[in-house]
């Protein structure tokens, strides 16, 4: 299998390069030590048609394929994990659910807006005691007459405080447990609906991590996401996507991590030679950028198989699971190329370091990940 990227993809790689350059790493260290995050960036993102990158262009998307959108993932990723994610998400979970499970009147009121920019979009799915396992979902939606009227609480929703469209999931049935889950769809206006305290996290901290809120509130019935009692179905496809994406940021994560350990091993001297003469720095390197080559293969690997319309789910968790956790190792060794000047704020290691933790994390626990891939080896 030919992985090698293509003109368009090329092109496509280096524009985006330039755009995080030019709009997103001069305040990456501002917005990650405060906290802030940017709605004209990720405005920006959508002139430049990155906010509908798997929509099809009848919706306002580009409909670029899998493999492309890991590409712009990653670069992104390589100059700001939190920009990265809060594109993925609203890309995999925000928007690409609607698309798929939408009827042609939510398409054209959610879908389009949300490809073009113009809207963020997330996906409210984890509770405080339901995390791992969303069949502890406590929020219901109750059916009277022609509406849901929608009840409860929702934590470490990314984009959930500056979100237009929200995708959140409830139980119309609590005895079927996943099977009485749905999906329904809410506009930040909507009475009932109020955003909680956004998370002070570790790491991504320029991405908005935030609580939300449904008292009594109230949707039409026709913001039902696909029908009653589907909604982990619809669930696990966009999470098997959304797995793709975190192992792309991942990959960036550890290509930053990377270069910032060759320069400084290069200009760094100790008893009278750079340290990238000693043995131990050049095997810490070379290990880095073994795991670097694997995770960006299994990565498009993954993204390969969803284009060529395969069963990707397995290739999807393989390829989070195992370059999240090369991102986290990279990050230490990292560290360790820098010595004490890695452990300041001085430079971005530490960064790099917070950032990839959240990616063994969001998106189905490393843990989870081995489960799924035992039971589907073993099946």
């Amino acid at each position: 299998m030919n992985f090698a990227l293509n003109e368009t993809q090329r092109i496509m790689k280096n524009m985006v390069e330039e755009f995080a350059k030019k709009e997103i790493e001069p305040t990456v260290e501002t917005r990650d030590s405060e906290s802030i995050f940017s709605r004209e960036i990720f405005d920006k993102l959508g002139t430049q048609m990155l906010t509908g990158m798997l929509i099809p262009q009848e919706f306002g998307g580009s409909g670029l394929d899998t493999v492309s959108y890991s590409i712009i993932i990653e670069t992104l990723a390589k100059v700001c994990a939190s920009t990265a994610i809060t594109l993925e998400v609203h890309s995999t979970l925000g928007t690409y659910p609607v698309n798929k499970f939408g009827t042609d009147e939510q398409k054209q009121k959610f879908v389009k807006p949300l490809a073009a920019g113009t809207k963020l979009g997330c996906f409210a799915v984890t509770e405080a005691n339901a995390g791992s396992d969303i069949s502890a979902i406590e929020t219901t939606a109750a059916h009277e007459g022609n509406d849901y009227v929608i009840t409860g609480k929702k934590m470490f929703v990314i984009n959930g405080g500056e979100s237009d469209i929200i995708t959140v999931a409830a139980s119309t049935d609590k005895e079927k447990g996943l099977n009485g889950i749905s999906l329904f769809i809410i506009e930040k206006d909507t009475p009932g609906f109020s955003v909680g305290v956004r998370e002070e996290t570790m790491g991504i901290r320029s991405a908005n991590i935030a609580e939300l809120i449904f008292e009594d509130c109230r949707i039409p019935k026709e913001n039902l996401l696909g029908s009653e009692g589907q909604g982990y179905t619809i669930i696990q496809d966009a999470w098997n996507l959304n797995r793709i994406g975190i192992g792309a940021q991942a990959v960036g994560i550890t290509q930053a991590a990377l270069d910032a350990s060759i320069e400084y091993a290069k200009t760094r001297v100790q008893f009278d030679q750079t340290i990238s003469n000693f043995q131990a720095i050049q095997w810490m390197l070379a290990n880095i950028a073994i795991n670097l080559e694997a995770s960006r293969l299994l990565v498009h690997s993954a993204a390969s198989k969803r284009d060529l319309n395969e069963n990707f789910s397995l290739a999807a968790s393989i390829a989070k699971i195992f370059a999240s956790e090369s991102a986290m190792e990279t990050a230490i060794k990292a560290i360790q190329v820098h010595g004490g000047i890695g452990y300041t704020t001085e430079y971005p290691i530490e960064r790099y370091f917070r950032d990839a933790k959240a990616t063994e994390i969001y998106g189905g626990t490393s843990e989870i990940q081995r489960s799924f891939i035992s039971k589907k080896i073993l099946a």
